[in-house]
């Protein structure tokens, strides 16, 4: 299966009538999938906009886009119990649920219009159909699975979602999960078939393609950026170092973007602006056991998700993970969470350390103190064995050979702290928008759901941080035009979800 190329540093070209000092009208930090989606989406609202570019590696989603460095998943909330949690009354809230389905349903659109405007290669390349279910056992977990599959069914984004406690439909499904499984232990399973498997590596490649060939684009790899300088014209001065050349330079923009991943949080601070006081950042490394028996690989088409562990992050959702990486059919467990003081996973062990400044010590203690189950989580997922590995896999794949698997590194990401007034300071494991006030500059922090939602979460940023443009005929034109339920609620709309799923289907050539 062919794969988009990566990117080659590009020389500057001026961009103003001042050939020696060219002023950009944006420029994004970071060569992932947030930036590439946010490049792509202006330039298709406004051709005549110039982009600039830098990212510190030497490659195109090298980090939390890679396809090793994330779970794939298409999050659709179909399988993440996290999503769905139970209220005190024993019923199930779908709130979250709803609103991730959504917006993974706004990226299939938008990746579905670039296809078919010929922006985008052969959809293969980086989106394919795969089951996703949850599987739980024990008689209090299989009752919660029953409400929530119950609840899930009055939202027209989770219509034909089944539901099973029967052990050989369910062995039907994913025969790894219940070979040599207890028969006297109550098990049920929940199997969306409308489920994708994306390769967010792939993708950002495809979409940087298209989007440094277009005229006015200049991205360039091996470049770091070392600080941020704002004067009274309200142009920035963003310094940016060659790290092959040694050499530094000043880089001007009316607005930026900082979607630099686990590296955005250091960079915000840089910034100066008010907005940026109180953030501060938790990192969080995984583990993944990879498969290497071509036979057990072979048994396995499905991405099925259980339960968390108490105190566990939202990116440690254990999962047996059917991926196609490369043109080769994978198998993964995991990710056994752990503790770095790394921001990226080719970062610096020092980062965390350089994010502490008196505007955040205040919310991080608080934030400390109140997550002591979550530190306690993470000590044992550091001090595991290989046996204990092995035995959390077993719990889904009872027959499991530790033979068959080995050990890999996956992502780091940074769990996002703020002030908050009541507690002093709060631990979010969602993904947060901070922008200043004149929407001249803009960073994405946090992790879960991330990539899935890169669409809307740029939709949100261009309409806060361009609000005029936003608002005008033209640009509300072209937002329907790209994502053709813009501005509409699916959740309260069958008819709608229904023909924007299809269209999504045909375009991206997923399975009915």
């Amino acid at each position: 299966m062919p794969y988009c190329f990566h990117l080659h540093t590009l020389a500057m070209t001026p961009t103003s009538a001042t050939p020696n000092k060219p002023v950009f009208d944006v420029l994004v930090i970071g060569a992932g999938i947030m930036s590439a989606t946010l490049g792509v989406l202006l330039k298709a609202l406004d051709p005549t906009l110039t982009i600039a570019g830098f990212e510190r590696l030497d490659a195109v989603a090298a980090e939390s886009s890679d396809a090793w460095n994330n779970a794939g998943t298409g999050h659709s909330a179909f399988c993440e119990l996290n999503y769905t949690p139970e209220r005190p009354d024993g019923s199930i809230d779908i709130s979250k649920a709803d609103k991730i389905a959504e917006q993974f349903e706004l990226s299939k659109q938008f990746w579905a219009s670039l296809v078919l405007e010929g922006q985008l290669p052969d959809p293969k390349n980086f989106i394919r159909t795969i089951p996703h279910m949850s599987f739980v056992w024990g008689a209090a977990n299989v009752e919660y699975l029953r409400k929530r599959h119950a609840a899930l069914l009055h939202s027209p984004l989770f219509q034909g979602m089944e539901f099973s406690e029967d052990p050989a439909q369910i062995a039907q499904w994913i025969p790894l999960v219940m070979d040599g499984r207890d028969p006297g232990t109550p098990v049920a399973a929940t199997r969306m078939a409308i489920g994708t498997d994306v390769n967010f590596g792939s993708l950002t490649r495809c979409l940087s393609k298209h989007l440094k060939a277009l005229p006015g684009v200049d991205l360039h790899l091996g470049h770091d950026v070392e600080d941020f300088r704002r004067k009274d014209d309200g142009i920035w001065r963003v310094k940016v170092r060659d790290l092959a050349a040694g050499e530094s330079r000043i880089v001007r923009a009316r607005f930026v973007f900082i979607g630099a991943g686990g590296g955005s949080l250091p960079l915000l601070e840089k910034s100066g602006i008010p907005e940026a006081n109180g953030f501060g950042g938790f990192p969080v490394s995984g583990q993944w056991l990879k498969c290497r028996n071509p036979a057990v690989i072979a048994r396995h088409e499905a991405k099925v998700y259980g339960k968390p562990a108490v105190g566990s992050p939202p990116m440690s959702m254990p999962h047996l993970d059917s991926r196609q990486i490369n043109g080769r059919k994978e198998l993964l467990f995991g990710p056994y969470a752990g503790f770095s003081t790394k921001f990226l996973k080719k970062g610096s062990y020092t980062d965390l350390f350089r994010s502490i400044e008196l505007g955040n010590i205040r919310p991080l203690l608080y934030a400390g103190a109140r997550n002591l189950g979550l530190t306690k989580y993470l000590i044992g997922q550091v001090l595991q064995s290989p046996e204990d590995r092995t035995a959390a896999l077993r719990e889904y794949y009872p027959g499991a050979n530790p033979a068959d698997w080995q050990l890999e590194v996956a992502g780091q990401r940074v769990q996002v702290i703020k002030k908050d007034k009541k507690v002093g300071g709060v631990l979010e494991f969602g993904t947060e928008m901070v922008t200043a006030a004149d929407g001249s500059i803009a960073a994405l922090l946090g992790a879960s759901p991330g990539a899935s939602t890169a669409v809307a979460i740029m939709l949100d940023l261009v309409q806060k941080c361009f609000p005029e443009r936003s608002a005008t005929p033209e640009w509300q034109a072209k937002f329907r035009q790209l994502v053709p339920s813009f501005g509409q609620k699916l959740a309260n709309d069958p008819a709608l979800t229904a023909e924007v799923r299809e269209r999504s289907r045909q375009a991206l050539q997923l399975d009915a």
